[in-house]
């Protein structure tokens, strides 16, 4: 583990929000400036905090960093213990499940028509994922006890490093971890949650939703899944691509038929998801970091775009595609980020999409090659439904309704700017993000290999010539 720093900085950072929601709960009714002030200066605080700790992370390093660690209940072998990546088991699954409580009243409280039925689904599917993660959990931590680390421990590094499972052992705990992974995601066929969650949140629930909370499914996937049991990992696969390669198409599809624009976004993301976890279970070294830098992406481009979508519902207080026409007439400059933000999640060159897109499908053709080829016509149908959408949208004569949406103000316009910084700039020069994902990818890949005897695949090399240019 590398990183160690005397501040705790990942315990102020899981701490703060928490009080300052307190603070927030507290809050007088009448006077909501001072909500408002606890959480724009808890927002500049995490920000500042996040913001030092990516400048202090060392890219070199594959191992944990700013470790963090106090006993809890010791006799159970719980402790506080965090870590890039997160560390303990138990303090996972607790904020894995406490995410539910705030996105729960997000949609239910604030949503649309039928928010009470979303909200109601998505709780029922993430909770009864969870409970299979909860008895595979207990079960790895009393088996490891049992054989091999002698004693009850939930500390992630010690189950991967030193228990022992029989295969058949492994599968099934892999399994309880990956039923909750997989609705999270959400995976086909368990995404059905996630287009009416989305349709039905506000427009501060579905950038969470987006930019954070599915991205505990395919971070579970690759800490946990890969970590703990990568022979049944490995044993899965074929499985796990298949549903990839089926939600990606699947989902490209059903965006395709959508009439209510916000909706098409969200079978949107079911396809770009499918692509994350198509990189996941490719096993090499390009297609995980491009999933990892895919995770980034997605949560950039389609946040902007569900904020997108809900400054055109706020002007129009419609989502239809069809009562929507000649936006790019009498509003250019919206229609200018809207089409930079949407060729963002094309995954056009020189734009943040491209760049993990192309590492995951590059990296999963060498070991995942037949699942590659139709994954890659999402990619076709990712530009027709967006495209055909923008056409629709943008394009043509206003009629009398849309002839009064207004042109983008200049606080939307300030909160659009940082996503739309980080696709472009991402798009043109990716290298420091991929320099702080290679190294963690190579040393999951490392340890996969030492664990299950895995090769990872190289790519062909050049044939070498000699200084006179010829073959050697």
């Amino acid at each position: 583990m590398h990183g160690a720093v005397d501040f705790p900085l990942l315990s102020m950072l899981v701490l703060v929000p928490a009080v300052a929601s307190l603070l927030v709960a507290l809050a007088p009714r009448r006077r909501p400036e001072y909500a408002k002030l606890i959480a724009t200066v808890t927002s500049v605080g995490v920000g500042a905090m996040s913001v030092w700790m990516l400048r202090a992370f060392d890219s070199h390093s594959g191992g944990f960093q700013f470790v963090s660690r106090h006993p809890w209940i010791e006799s159970w072998g719980i402790s506080w213990h965090l870590g890039v990546d997160g560390i303990s088991l138990f303090l996972f699954f607790v904020f894995f499940e406490i995410v539910l409580v705030p996105m729960y009243f997000l949609i239910g409280g604030w949503g649309y028509e039928d928010r009470v039925r979303a909200a109601t689904k998505f709780f029922l599917y993430t909770m009864l994922g969870s409970a299979f993660m909860l008895v595979s959990i207990l079960a790895t931590v009393f088996i490891a006890s049992a054989n091999g680390i002698g004693r009850v421990t939930f500390d992630l590094v010690e189950l991967a490093e030193e228990a022992s499972f029989a295969a058949s052992t492994g599968r099934w705990l892999f399994l309880g971890f990956a039923v909750a992974f997989a609705v999270k995601v959400p995976v086909f066929p368990v995404h059905t949650w996630l287009p009416d969650a989305h349709t039905q949140a506000p427009t501060a629930g579905s950038v969470v939703l987006a930019g954070v909370m599915l991205k505990l499914g395919t971070y579970g996937f690759l800490r946990f899944g890969l970590y703990l049991f990568p022979e049944a990992a490995r044993w899965s696969r074929s499985l796990w691509l298949t549903l990839a390669v089926i939600g990606i198409v699947y989902g490209a599809i059903a965006a395709t038929m959508q009439r209510d624009l916000k909706r098409l976004v969200a079978y949107s993301s079911v396809a770009h998801l499918g692509f994350i976890v198509l990189g996941t279970f490719a096993f090499t070294t390009q297609a995980i970091t491009g999933s990892v830098m895919q995770m980034v992406n997605h949560g950039v481009s389609t946040g902007a775009l569900f904020l997108l979508v809900g400054m055109i519902y706020e002007r129009r207080h419609t989502r239809q595609i069809s009562e929507l026409r000649g936006l790019q007439q009498v509003a250019p400059v919206f229609a200018a980020a809207f089409m930079v933000v949407m060729l963002s999640s094309i995954g056009v060159p020189g734009l943040n999409g491209f760049v993990g897109e192309y590492l995951i499908l590059i990296g999963s053709f060498l070991t995942a090659r037949w699942w590659v080829v139709v994954a890659a016509t999402g990619v076709i149908l990712a530009a027709l439904y967006l495209l055909w959408a923008y056409q629709r949208v943008f394009h043509g004569e206003p009629d009398e309704e849309n002839r009064s949406f207004a042109e983008l103000r200049w606080r939307e316009g300030l909160l659009l700017l940082p996503f739309i910084g980080i696709i472009v700039f991402t798009g043109i020069y990716p290298k420091p993000m991929l320099e702080r994902i290679e190294p963690a990818v190579q040393s999951l890949i490392e340890h996969v290999s030492e664990r299950t005897g895995y090769s990872e695949p190289q790519p062909v090399a050049a044939v070498p010539h000699d200084a006179h240019g010829e073959d050697e």
